[in-house]
């Protein structure tokens, strides 16, 4: 049985990734701006505790007693170039040797040497700024020092939140990437 830390666990993908874990006998920690509007999430298995993603201090207070740190954040109210960027450097810095596994999007998938998909033809504009700040996301994470155990899983646009949350809960029962970014939930 793993102690997981669910950031963002107040959303569609983190609330599924809650009940998978505790459903497989799992701790979880699910970690919110404010609990008071996700009291629903507290139960068995489940302690309910407010954190920030982008405050290293908050994700150290949180990582320093769990296995594995999930990172599954999107607010609308916080600049997308500012959120990802932000949330990486602090998760880096807060998790310590917890492993990390941080749900990105497939924008940022290589599919050929040096393109992303970001930068294949037809791709919506619309998505660039989006998909750029989680480049600088992906950035961050590659920077780490080899002591940090990061996964950057990659979703497809059209995602299947239930199929990613049991691909998350089976990477931490059974790591198999490391220190890399994989395309996942498809």
């Amino acid at each position: 049985m793993s102690r997981i830390a669910v950031f963002g666990a107040g959303g569609q993908l983190g609330r599924l990734v809650v009940a998978r874990a505790v459903g497989r006998g799992h701790h979880v920690t699910a970690v919110v701006r404010d609990p008071a509007k996700y009291a629903d999430l507290a139960g068995a298995g489940v302690t309910l505790l407010a954190g920030d993603i982008t405050d290293p201090g908050s994700v150290a207070a949180v990582a320093a007693e769990h296995d594995v740190v999930v990172g599954s954040v999107h607010t609308p109210h916080t600049p997308a170039d500012q959120l990802y960027p932000a949330a990486a450097r602090a998760l880096l810095a807060g998790v310590g040797a917890t492993r990390l596994l941080v749900v990105g999007v497939v924008s940022t998938r290589e599919v050929e040497p040096g393109v992303m998909v970001l930068d294949t033809p037809g791709f919506p504009a619309e998505g660039r700024e989006f998909s750029l700040a989680r480049v600088a996301e992906l950035e961050v994470l590659r920077g780490a020092g080899p002591d940090v155990d990061w996964l950057l899983l990659m979703p497809p646009m059209e995602i299947d939140r239930a199929r990613l949350a049991v691909e998350i809960v089976d990477e931490i029962e059974t790591p198999k990437h490391h220190r890399t970014a994989v395309a996942a939930g498809g």
